[in-house]
């Protein structure tokens, strides 16, 4: 897939469901960033933290405002012209950290729709494939519209090695990979924009 001429700026924010700071899932992230700077113009992505939301309460919902993390949080989906979700599989699902930020963002006005988005993720047997396929069900109801290909399953315990002691990239097949769904993510969302 060719690159885009930049027409404006895409601006993507980046959720890991794994909050631990070498998961293999941030590592994604951080490496998507670092692409998207070196070889995507027009392609900007920001890490959102998720750490400091609360377990979702509707009892902390008062007068129609949420917790400042909470707030903090829903500004920046609201912001954003994308999602990318990176998320391990925990139990055959979504972690449990990404489906409480989704549900927050999701609370009336719901943050995520009409936004484009992509997943990825890695881990072991089926590289997280089930997690990201339970993700699209919940995107279906949040109105969020998944690029459909290329699909991005990172079986990282699998030879060679796909990352770091420090949970950083270091498969240059798998960057390239990950390229490709930085390049579709960024040609939906303009198409999605009608730009």
């Amino acid at each position: 897939m060719a690159s885009i001429p930049a027409q404006r700026l895409i601006k993507v924010a980046a959720i890991s469901g794994s909050l631990r700071k070498a998961s293999f899932n941030r590592g994604l992230l951080r490496s998507a960033i670092e692409i998207s700077k070196e070889s995507i113009p027009g392609l900007e992505i920001t890490y959102v933290d998720i750490s400091e939301l609360p377990l979702i309460n509707t009892d902390l919902e008062v007068n129609g405002t949420y917790p400042p993390a909470v707030e903090a949080f829903r500004q920046k989906i609201k912001e954003a012209d994308s999602i990318l979700f990176a998320s391990p599989e925990y139990n055959f699902s979504v972690a449990a950290p990404l489906k409480n930020a989704i549900d927050w963002a999701s609370r009336a006005p719901n943050a995520w729709a009409d936004k484009a988005a992509a997943l990825v993720s890695a881990g072991g047997g089926f590289g997280g494939g089930r997690a990201q396929y339970h993700l699209r069900q919940i995107g279906v109801f949040l109105d969020l519209h998944f690029i459909n290909k290329p699909e991005f399953f990172l079986q990282a315990f699998q030879p060679p090695a796909k990352f770091d002691n420090d949970g950083n990239l270091i498969d240059e097949a798998s960057k390239e990979r990950l390229k490709e769904v930085l390049l579709a993510l960024q040609e939906f969302t303009l198409r999605l924009q009608g730009k």
